[in-house]
């Protein structure tokens, strides 16, 4: 907010984010979606973040942050995932992920496995949050479960504004 003259504190800027609660658009109707899922951690545990990504335009179309990894999370993802968006006729491209597989296959999804090519649009995604957070030490340090992912939101928002 410097580039623009606007002087605020940290805790004013944090507390318009959490008010606007930002969420990237819904609606998109993408040929493929390249899903996937890494650890993030939040002080000393960790949580698993699934996202999924446009890999025509490298916009992410959700993400969530879970305590954990496992089939019914992923399918509780995907559900949630084709709530918001057209993803019915897409090709969902998944990495070695059997939680994916399976519900990719239990949602009747057609999927590939594809561990380089457009795989890599929701890697480069990761990699872009995970450096964004390398001032926390890879880590949201002091930060709920709740924060850190109301933080994953603001940042897809921004994030696909900026692509």
């Amino acid at each position: 907010m410097k580039i623009f003259g606007v002087n605020r504190a940290r805790s004013t800027v944090h507390n318009w984010v959490h008010k606007a609660d930002l969420q990237p658009d819904s609606g998109r109707s993408p040929d493929h979606v390249a899903v996937d899922e890494t650890v993030i951690r939040l002080n000393d545990e960790q949580y698993w973040l699934y996202a999924a990504v446009d890999p025509e335009t490298n916009d992410l179309l959700y993400t969530k942050l879970e305590t954990t990894t496992t089939k019914v999370l992923a399918h509780s993802f995907l559900t949630e995932l084709a709530e918001k968006h057209d993803v019915d006729d897409a090709v969902f491209l998944v990495d070695s992920s059997y939680s994916l597989h399976d519900a990719c296959h239990r949602h009747g999804f057609d999927f590939r496995y594809e561990k380089h090519g457009n795989q890599n649009a929701v890697e480069r995604v990761f990699r872009e949050i995970k450096r964004q957070t390398i001032s926390f030490s890879n880590c949201f340090s002091n930060a709920e479960a709740e924060a850190a992912g109301d933080w994953i939101r603001s940042f897809s928002f921004a994030w696909n504004q900026l692509i």
